[in-house]
């Protein structure tokens, strides 16, 4: 069972009057309603320097006994689940989180906040959600009708580190706060060698402390005015979600990098979540995304609703990726439901790539819409020519090359009936190192397939992405290093098309400008930058 751990401490309930130094939080409370978004945001700067401020995590070592030796995606970074006015939220929030635990395995927590005793407790731990409440006691120690939820990948902190696994829970001079984030924060070195400067201590490797950095370290009040403060300080991706002993708070950055969707139960709790899929689950009712640069406000006493604007609109830059690879096929994502979107990528690669074959497999499971819709557009058959285990987690390292390269066949089961004597295409959703492009190809020849013909249902990804995702560095790449005919003999199929990027545009329309496509235009919406980092004389 993974290492747990559990924080509780008294709560001291924030001061409801404004100070005279607040900013005009007035222009900020807005209607809920898209028009909120078309306001300006005065600017708010950091007027103190921060106090002293250390959250509560516990310390552990910073191991990672893994090595998916086969992985050959791009990571999504987190994804993050929240619920208020709910007796069951700790339930509900963890059957939420194992709904989106495709977008992060390594680590999983829950904090709940119990009006009644005003105290947060938290459970965090590494590992599956399965594993980190494996015990129906860790369930049980966490009271009360709010929760909030976390599962990770590392893309900013230490892999596998305890103390990096979110929710993050901490106490400061207003009381408890906990806080969620799926993204990543550009400036997060700027930002910490900035608080550090003024007396700041951290105790994580996270970008994510430094957000509650600057929330403690903020002169404004009520809390509203603190959080929007602190991310007027920030650069990149970021979906938030924070709790208090008496609200829940929801925020997304104003490119709207990730996703950030809101439902409504039955009997009225209100859901937070990265998808559509985790709100199915838990019977809640979709009723719109948070917008990019909002900050919504749920208020347990009377379940109103309010929002904000963090400052002024920028052009929403979506990350494309979710709809080729990360989210589940039955999510809505940015408005459009993902496995349409995938059947539509196929069946544009069809066109604009055909070939003669027998048979159209996928690589399951991402692969398998696109590979759908390449068979309908083209009219060859599909077929299941590749199985999935998914009792299979990573793969240990293995001393010998030869061990490690049967370790794809852990995962992916070739079916000999479909492939033997077959010109086979394979549709796959993305190509990032191109090391298991190569085994697959490699395991389909084993099994009997005449011709292998590799059809990619996204373009060649030439860039790392900077705003939450967990991608290799530009040298790793394989289409940065090779145009499209050497990948093609580097992972050995007989021939190789991604689709293009341009038809990738045709196919979003209108919203094309509205999605991110860096990790394959390398046109970056907030350029990465590097922070020289200040000795200590």
């Amino acid at each position: 069972m993974a290492a747990t751990t559990s924080f509780t401490s008294s709560f001291t309930m924030e001061p409801p009057h404004v100070s005279s130094k607040t900013s005009p939080l007035s222009l900020r409370h807005l209607a809920f309603s898209a028009k909120a978004f078309s306001l300006p945001s005065p600017s708010l700067s950091l007027r103190s320097q921060p106090r002293f401020f250390a959250p509560l995590f516990a310390s552990h070592t910073d191991t990672n006994p893994f090595f998916n030796d086969d992985f050959d995606k791009p990571r999504e970074e987190c994804g993050v689940f929240g619920v208020i006015g709910d007796p069951d939220a700790a339930s509900l929030c963890y059957l939420g989180l194992q709904k989106l635990q495709h977008r992060g395995e390594e680590g999983a927590g829950i904090v709940t906040a119990d009006p009644e005793s005003n105290k947060l407790q938290a459970v965090t731990g590494l590992g599956l959600v399965t594993d980190v409440f494996a015990s129906p006691e860790s369930l049980k120690s966490l009271p009360g009708t709010m929760a909030i939820g976390h599962v990770r990948y590392s893309t900013s902190g230490a892999i596998a580190a305890l103390k990096n696994v979110q929710p993050f829970l901490a106490s400061y001079r207003f009381g408890q706060l906990a806080v969620c984030h799926n993204g990543n924060l550009l400036n997060h070195d700027k930002l910490k060698m900035e608080l550090e400067s003024r007396g700041s201590i951290f105790n994580t490797s996270s970008d994510t402390e430094v957000i509650l950095h600057l929330i403690a370290a903020s002169t404004s009040r009520p809390l509203l005015s603190r959080i929007i403060e602190a991310c007027e300080s920030l650069e990149g991706a970021y979906s938030l979600l924070f709790l208090t002993s008496s609200k829940l708070y929801a925020v997304r950055d104003p490119f709207g990098f990730r996703p950030l969707v809101l439902g409504r139960r039955p009997n009225g709790a209100l859901v937070f979540a990265s998808e559509t899929c985790a709100l199915d689950l838990v019977d809640a009712k979709y009723l719109r995304e948070i917008n990019p640069g909002e900050v919504a406000v749920v208020d347990l006493k009377d379940m109103s609703i309010s929002s904000a604007c963090l400052m002024p609109p920028k052009p929403r830059k979506a990350c494309i990726f979710e709809h080729i690879y990360f989210a589940l096929p039955n999510s809505i994502v940015y408005g459009r439901a993902v496995h349409e979107s995938r059947l539509a990528f196929g069946q544009a690669l069809a066109e604009e790539s055909p070939v003669q074959a027998d048979v159209v497999i996928p690589v399951p499971d991402s692969g398998f819409f696109a590979a759908l819709g390449y068979s309908q557009a083209s009219g060859i058959p599909f077929g299941q020519g590749l199985l999935r285990s998914h009792y299979v987690g990573r793969t240990f390292i293995q001393p010998e090359q030869h061990i490690r390269d049967l370790s794809v066949r852990l995962k992916l089961s070739p079916v000999g009936g479909v492939l033997e004597g077959k010109s086979v295409v394979v549709v796959d959703d993305s190509i990032v190192r191109g090391t298991t492009s190569s085994k697959i190809v490699r395991l389909l020849r084993d099994a009997g397939a005449r011709e292998v013909h590799m059809r990619i249902a996204s373009p060649p990804v030439v860039g790392s992405c900077y705003y939450g995702v967990d991608t290799p560095s530009e040298g790793e790449l394989i289409s940065n290093r090779m145009d499209t005919a050497g990948v093609c003999k580097q992972i050995g199929s007989d021939t190789l098309a991604f689709l293009s990027l341009s038809k990738l545009h045709n196919l979003l329309g209108d919203e094309a400008p509205a999605f991110c496509d860096a990790c394959f235009s390398k046109k970056y919406p907030v350029p990465p930058r590097k922070y020289e980092k200040v000795e200590e004389e």
